[in-house]
């Protein structure tokens, strides 16, 4: 349900809905569809648009949804291995040699 931005009363349903698919996947790989309606408040009139909802379609099928007033807290990373770190390789110059080249 929606609330008027103007008076505040409850709005059940949109008056017209469409989609808008997102060009690039999330990290995850998912892609992310938003519902957009346009809502009538039944008391004073006031036309406006807003989200019906969220979904996000994961590669495997997997589909999430949701709520447009509910902001998602950032996902946890997963841990990674515990691996060294492997250090590249030295390269030592002495200035000395490239200011005789000049």
């Amino acid at each position: 349900m929606a609330k008027c931005p103007r008076c505040g009363a409850e709005v059940k349903e949109p008056v017209k809905t469409w989609q808008l698919v997102s060009p690039l996947p999330d990290s995850e790989g998912r892609i992310t569809i938003t519902v957009m309606g346009s809502f009538v408040c039944p008391n004073c009139g006031y036309r406006w648009r807003g989200k019906v909802s969220i979904l996000k379609v994961g590669p495997d099928g997997t589909t999430e949804i949701l709520q447009p007033g509910k902001r998602r807290r950032g996902r946890r990373k997963k841990k990674r291995e515990n691996r060294p770190k492997e250090e590249g390789t030295v390269i030592e110059i002495d200035i000395s040699d490239i200011y005789e080249e000049l």
